[in-house]
């Protein structure tokens, strides 16, 4: 199929061939055509990471969606096999119904497997690394059209120490088909917001509130001296949970009355459910599966801060408040584990992720990216692959202190670049 596409958000183009294989041997025959491709998932990144090709050359596209599915548990060893192109909302529904679950879930269950993994996407929790953390093995068709099993019990390139560099590396090192994930047994989560919490209480307190549950969030629109609204998602009658009811007041901010969205004003219905305990897989994200996710006409960007530089980032950016929230939906504050993942936001460090939903509006966004940028990439704050940012090559590859093994890595898979593409070549490969 030869068409111009466009992600989910409608800021980023896909042109040329669109190529659908129905079964392995197919894609193998394209791997092996010597054809530049890039695998694409659900579209919700907002970045070039998925366009075809290098800038000017030609390029195709791959998409998994008719690739038969995929859905194994290995109960006795906590693993779950599943089809790369599967959704979230598609994956854990299934873990639940045999009892099992994931260690978290990123707000949108609308992303798909593979995608959001090998972008470095991630949930929240202080304790609690990013989605690809839960990665076993990777089955991955190469340029040639090879079918690898990659693990870190495995030998050869991407096996043992160097499964670190191909979990998160941007469809560099082959079309990834399955996926096998560490699973745990199933839990419940209930949702409890609170309004208002004061931007003093939040410097003063930042560690406290964001490990005050399971899954922390916190909601700004950098208008006043207050976040509007804290989000603590708990974990009920398991270990590191609570059934205890929680206090109608958190650190100055007051419990919510009805359901709430990110967005103060903003349509509930596509919310998960709040204020009573349910599965992790309907209390974890944001939204539900069927709806819109988000705003839906939007754009996002986000920068991983060091956990020890994370309030003076928030900080850092009150000096230019009125600026972004004139152009700004909401800010979303996370966070997660350090990793080991060569390329992951979070590698070497715990970090919190400072994540902006914009108006859909590139003219007022994209002035506002540097003058953040200048203030967070001091500090040690790397750009989401996925997210829209203006930093320059130069300005985030020192950010990645294992960047040499990770292009080492994927010029060992694909020396012709044929999988690359301009971002790829530039922020990893070059």
């Amino acid at each position: 199929m030869t068409a111009t596409r466009r992600n989910w958000a409608g800021n980023i183009a896909f042109p040329g061939v669109l190529h659908e294989p129905a079964d392995l041997e197919s894609l193998r025959g394209l791997l092996g055509s010597g054809e530049r491709l890039r695998a694409v998932g659900t579209g919700h990144s907002f970045s070039d990471v998925a366009v075809p090709a290098p800038g000017g050359l030609p390029g195709a596209q791959v998409s998994l969606a008719r690739m038969p599915v995929v859905r194994e548990l290995d109960t006795a060893r906590g693993l779950a096999r599943v089809s790369a192109g599967l959704r979230y909302g598609e994956v854990a529904p299934w873990l639940h119904d045999h009892r099992f679950a994931l260690h978290n879930l990123g707000s949108l269950p609308h992303i798909a497997v593979a995608g959001a993994c090998s972008t470095g996407t991630h949930g929240s929790g202080d304790r609690l690394g990013i989605l690809a953390t839960a990665v076993r093995g990777l089955r991955v068709v190469t340029v040639g059209g090879d079918v690898l099993e990659l693990s870190r019990d495995g030998e050869g390139p991407g096996c043992g120490t160097e499964f670190s560099g191909a979990v998160v590396a941007l469809g560099g090192i082959g079309v990834v088909t399955e996926v096998t994930l560490t699973v745990e047994p199933t839990y419940d989560v209930v949702q409890t917001v609170y309004d208002d919490l004061p931007f003093a209480a939040l410097v003063e307190h930042f560690d406290a509130i964001m490990s005050a549950a399971y899954s922390v969030s916190l909601f700004h629109r950098w208008l006043g001296d207050v976040v509007d609204s804290v989000w603590l998602k708990t974990r009920v009658g398991a270990p590191g949970g609570s059934a205890d009811p929680l206090p109608d007041t958190v650190f100055g901010a007051r419990r919510a009355v009805g359901t709430q969205s990110p967005i103060r004003g903003g349509d509930t219905d596509p919310l998960t459910e709040q204020g009573t305990p349910g599965p992790w897989h309907t209390r974890l994200p944001h939204f539900r599966l069927g709806f819109t996710p988000s705003a839906g006409d939007e754009l996002q960007t986000e920068y991983l801060v060091p956990r020890h530089r994370a309030v003076e980032a928030l900080v850092a950016l009150r000096d230019m408040e009125s600026d972004i929230a004139a152009a700004l939906l909401v800010t979303e504050v996370r966070s997660m584990a350090a990793d080991d993942l060569w390329l992951s936001g979070a590698y070497g460090t715990d970090a919190v992720g400072v994540h902006f939903t914009w108006k859909p509006d590139p003219h007022a966004v994209l002035p506002l990216l540097p003058r953040i940028e200048e203030r967070l990439l001091p500090l040690g704050a790397r750009p989401h692959w996925g997210k829209v940012f203006t930093a320059p090559p130069d300005a985030v590859r020192p950010l990645y202190p294992r960047l040499g093994d990770a292009r080492r890595l994927l010029t060992t898979f694909d020396p012709d670049g044929l999988l690359s593409n301009a971002f790829l070549d530039a922020y990893v490969r070059d």
